[in-house]
């Protein structure tokens, strides 16, 4: 081969190379989220070992969005959250082979790149001395079965250096497409959250390849389009933004709007679904873009939510659902609220393990275009479960879902929301009951109608009486079956929320004085302060006592004086279920509710909740056949269609 030939196939293929990583900064060095980015935690240890010795990030100097200076002497990790390279899942879910790593350097530096394996067992293996100008790390993905990072450490050796742009590579032959998407944001009454959003969305370069259009899908009545600064937002965008206006079909009527507005346009390969209060990091759309271009098949990749109070914390690694009980909760071996300032990537050895989900919540989750067309759309269900289901409706068809490290956004955290007894737990019960008819292998449904009939006895002895009356509510509009779906998605949570108003324990009073003195009628037993029950024999004797005070009558006072304030944690079975009366504070803290024990409310509750789980456990056949049959026309786009056009909104109001 000449020297020319040389050349030309150098460029060919340096041109066929696709960078599906690039290693970013926070946006204004924000102190908050630099954990997630660069890790300065080996220098610390060396100025505990040596008080002397100046803070490492005083060492330090973010230029911008990718670049990074350093003093002499200093020493920075890029085996983090966003600057490592999830190996295991390129292994797992693409034909990509091996993963190339380029720094761009000024001055003269240490460069060590090191790798991890699924048990968070690091390795070097390569170590660069006097780096000054690019280089070029070609890495196999050969060992990463089970999970493992690359990542890179950089070292101040010889004076200064300023890292000017570091990114990860791979072979572009193995790519399915070179694919862009649609985001689909739904908003409700927060057009600031959504401008912001907007503006973030326009600012960050990386996107203007990636992303053809924005659809606002805004179903409030302070709309988007009125804020101040919108007209500044969508200039940036440069034309890709549409508003799309309809009445409140909650997120799964909103999600499907963009996803059936990205379907008629023809643009796009991917609809990306967002939130209206998250905060993006652009890089990480741009990541979830590229995997899905270069996994194996159609694939949801989803993105991880981290906290937007505790911005170093993220929310959990990964979901699944239990078939058996059908509900969702975290991977096992996995931990929720990880912060990562505290406990770094490189030392966290649970985080190397390549995690598998069921589902991505739709806080971020990329769609393929081909899966809308074979999966159809989201469930009708206004609010919760409509993403697990689709996951598990996805995989049916053989579209997984991944969620991948590097790809997040920042969310208002729920934790200290107990979404569970306000109105919303109407909700959580039917859609769990519906997502179960639909994909549970169980005959009957496994344990999920016992569990669901314990939930109602754990909320009477709470005294959530609104709580159980929602849902009741859902279980009756189950049994009506299929139809009321699209039918009530736009009436429903008007009704809901008037039906749970009638209810003193739904009443939240904001004054903190706005209740009197608390006044015991009798001194708890010896002395003690309440606690959860040691064992199931303990807690099988304090449900049984529990119980039967149910069946007693109030006394009189207590309607008015309350006997105890609780606490919204300590707000649990064993203790509400004996007392005539609390003061319970609201899980987010900014104000409380009377809860009275009604004893004609508790018998006529549970009367009624034992004949529909009943009835539910003896019809579960038949009526999980016909949401099995009607769900290929409920989830269409034609029917959902019809919805959009029956809650369209008067541009004229």
């Amino acid at each position: 081969m000449t020297l020319v030939e040389e050349l030309e196939a150098a460029a060919e293929a340096a041109v066929s190379r696709r960078v599906v990583h690039q290693v970013v900064l926070p946006p204004d060095a924000d102190p908050d989220t630099l954990p997630l980015y660069v890790d300065f935690t080996m220098a610390r240890a060396a100025e505990e070992a040596h008080p002397d010795v100046a803070p490492a990030e005083a060492g330090a100097e973010v230029l911008g969005r990718r670049s990074l200076r350093l003093d002499h002497g200093r020493e920075a990790s890029f085996g983090t959250y966003f600057g490592a390279f999830p190996a295991g899942y390129w292994r797992r879910w693409t034909d990509v082979a091996e993963v190339r790593l380029s720094i761009r350097l000024s001055g003269a530096a240490t460069v060590a790149v090191y790798k991890s394996n699924a048990r968070g067992n690091p390795q070097r293996v390569r170590l660069i001395h006097s780096v000054d100008g690019v280089v070029d790390v070609d890495l196999t993905l050969a060992s990463f079965g089970d999970g493992g990072w690359y990542w890179f450490d950089l070292y101040a050796s010889d004076g200064a250096v300023t890292l000017e742009a570091a990114e990860w590579s791979v072979d572009g032959a193995h790519a399915r497409k070179h694919g862009t998407a649609s985001i689909a944001i739904t908003t409700f009454n927060r057009p600031d959250y959504c401008v912001a959003q907007l503006h973030a969305l326009g600012a960050d370069d990386v996107l203007k390849d990636v992303v053809d259009r924005i659809y606002v899908v805004d179903q409030g009545t302070r709309l988007v389009q009125d804020q101040p600064d919108f007209a500044e937002a969508a200039a940036r965008l440069g034309g890709r933004l549409s508003l799309v206006r309809q009445g409140n079909l909650g997120g799964s009527g909103g999600f499907s709007r963009g996803m059936a507005e990205t379907l008629q346009a023809g643009e796009s390969d991917y609809v990306l679904l967002l939130d209206d209060d998250v905060v993006s990091e652009p890089e990480g759309i741009a990541r979830a873009v590229a995997f899905g271009d270069f996994a194996r098949t159609p694939t949801i990749v989803g993105g991880h939510m981290f906290s937007m109070y505790e911005k170093s914390c993220l929310h959990t690694f990964g979901e699944r659902v239990n078939r058996y009980t059908f509900w969702w909760g975290k991977i096992e071996n996995t931990f929720d609220r990880h912060d990562f300032s505290l406990h770094p990537l490189r030392t966290t050895p649970w985080l190397h393990q390549r995690v598998d989900v069921d589902y991505n919540g739709w806080w971020m989750s990329l769609i393929p275009v081909e899966a809308l067309r074979t999966v159809g759309l989201s469930l009708p269900v206004f609010i919760k479960w409509d993403d697990a289901e689709y996951s598990l409706r996805a995989t049916d068809k053989g579209i997984p879902t991944v969620s991948l490290p590097g790809a997040a956004v920042w969310h208002v955290p729920w934790v200290d929301k107990d979404d569970a007894i306000d109105w919303q737990a109407y909700y959580h019960q039917r859609n769990r009951w519906l997502a179960a008819m639909l994909h549970s292998p169980y005959r009957g449904g496994g344990e999920l109608p016992r569990a669901s009939f314990v939930g109602d006895v754990k909320h009477l002895l709470q005294l959530q009486y609104s709580a159980v009356e929602l849902r009741l509510r859902a279980l009756e509009d189950l049994l009506r079956g299929p139809e009321h779906l699209h039918a009530t998605i736009g009436s429903t949570l008007p009704e809901v929320r008037a039906l749970r108003a009638q209810f003193p324990d739904a009443v939240v009073e904001k004054d903190p004085g706005a209740f009197p003195l608390t006044r015991r009628h009798r001194p708890s037993r010896r002395g003690r302060v309440p606690s959860a029950p040691a064992g199931r024999p303990v807690a099988v004797a304090s449900a049984l006592t529990g119980m039967a005070k149910q069946l007693r009558s109030v006394r009189p006072e207590a309607l008015d004086v309350p006997e105890e304030r609780v606490s919204t944690s300590a707000a649990r079975w064993w203790r509400l279920s004996h007392l005539d009366s609390a003061v319970v504070t609201s899980a987010d803290g900014t104000g409380a509710s009377m809860y009275v024990r009604d004893p004609k409310k508790f018998r006529a509750y549970l009367v009624r909740s034992l004949r529909l789980h009943r009835q539910l456990r003896s019809q579960w056949a038949p009526l999980s056949r016909r949401y099995r049959q009607a769900m290929p026309s409920f989830t269409s786009v034609d029917e959902w269609r019809a919805t959009f056009d029956t809650h369209g909104v008067d541009e004229n109001e």
